[in-house]
């Protein structure tokens, strides 16, 4: 069961129906707006709570995956008109990794996300944790990796035996790529170490890199914390806390 849902549980289909939930293109559905149209009046929870509400639906999750969902009409018009989404979560565009699921079944208005290949930290994922950060005032940013990253496995096998991947796609991992270098053990857990490692980097760099959020963090208003999804167990490890 997910939070506050009584509903009855979904089938495979509506799993599929929900993963279309969240996504860069939805984090921006609402710029050009006045500041004071996208907060609601609700008080948001502090990031320790925000945090904790994520690890409490990542339990159901695991525990049950048919978790429910809810009324979606109903909570379609109680969003149109404004926001106040309580978490922040950057993670890959991998079609297994769904943030609205693993955090036990969440609905429409409750994630502010940015997916890219390897969730790398950029200027486009950036503004967007600002934008949620300070405008809509979300407590928490989670930066989630997760088990078996096709992008870090890239930059791992470009470290390792000097691949040449062709487009667009060697510059999407090149940020990747230190953080590869840096792992002393390249044998079995190197893929995983490094999916580990470029989650902490990435919580790192928007401290280090945005003085919005930083200032944030300071005043106690907000929280950025790594994570990491198994792929096989459904299971969140939350890392280091910032």
């Amino acid at each position: 069961m997910c939070f506050e849902c009584n509903s009855a549980r979904l089938n495979r289909r509506s799993f599929v129906k929900l993963a279309g939930l969240g996504g860069a293109a939805a984090a921006f559905a609402n710029f050009g707006l006045p500041t004071g149209a996208f907060a609601s009046d609700a008080p948001s929870p502090t990031p320790d709570e925000a945090l904790a509400k994520l690890v409490d639906g990542n339990r159901k999750f695991v525990a049950d995956a048919e978790a429910c969902s809810a009324n979606f009409s109903k909570r379609r018009t109680e969003v149109a008109k404004s926001q106040a989404p309580w978490a922040i979560v950057v993670t890959c565009s991998d079609s297994r990794v769904v943030p609205e699921l693993v955090f036990g079944g969440v609905t429409l208005g409750e994630f502010f996300v940015a997916r890219n290949a390897g969730n790398v930290i950029d200027t486009d994922v950036l503004g967007t944790i600002e934008y949620g950060a300070e405008h809509l005032h979300s407590p928490l940013v989670v930066v989630m990796g997760h088990k078996r990253c096709g992008a870090v496995s890239a930059a791992c096998e470009v470290v390792t035996k000097g691949t040449k991947l062709d487009g667009s796609i060697g510059k999407m991992i090149q940020p990747i790529l230190p953080i590869a270098l840096a792992q002393a053990d390249r044998g079995d857990k190197f893929i995983d170490n490094t999916v580990h490692a470029n989650a902490v980097n990435g919580a790192e760099r928007i401290l280090a890199e945005s003085e919005i959020v930083s200032r944030l963090v300071a005043e106690g208003k907000v929280k950025v914390v790594p994570a990491y999804y198994d792929l096989d167990s459904g299971a969140v490890e939350f890392m280091q806390k910032a």
